[in-house]
This record gives structure tokens, sequence and C-alpha cells, in this order.
């Protein structure tokens, strides 16, 4: 199977205070369970449809993987943390 593709995008943030929060334990909890941060942020441009909402990719080596990510104890405080901080849209894709 190919790797797997994380997309998460923030289609509102509702406060900044407790995303920071998530951020800062989200990060480091997805990379020490085997992800890798591709990109994070805000759009350097948008083009079509595309709304500047901030983005972040991540890489896993399958699905199961990234599913055990997010499952994590380090990965689930963070999301505590964010406690309804954000809305957001998350996606897994296939690499290509």
């Amino acid at each position: 199977m190919s790797k797997i593709i994380q997309v998460v995008t923030y289609k509102s943030v509702l406060d900044e205070e407790k995303l920071g929060k998530y951020a800062a334990l989200a990060g480091p909890a997805m990379m020490a369970a085997g992800g890798r941060i591709l990109a994070r942020g805000m759009p350097i441009a948008v083009k079509e449809a595309g709304e500047a909402t901030r983005t972040v990719v991540i890489e896993w080596d399958s699905l199961e993987a990234a599913e055990k990510g997010y499952a994590s104890n380090a990965y689930q405080a963070a999301l505590t943390a964010l406690d309804g901080g954000a809305i957001r849209e998350f996606r897994y894709i296939e690499a290509v």
C-alpha cells in the first residue's frame, strides 16, 4: 500500500489560545507516532474556490500508523486542549 497523506484544513478558528495549546502538543505527538509534517500554516496563494485557511499536511507510512497516531494518548491530549477552538476538515488520502 502507498503512503498515506493526512490533510487537515481549518474552516474557522474560534479560539486562538486553544489552537496555540493544541498546536504545541499536536505536532510533537504526530511526529512521535511516526508522522512526517510536510506543510503547515496559511497558504501563500489560493486559486479558484480555494480559501485562505490554515492547512496541515502529514505523511504516514500506512493508514494503520496514521490511525494509531490519532488514537495515541499524546494526540488525544492535544484534541482535549483544542476543546472546540476550531472547526476543521480532516481527511486521509493515498499518496501517489
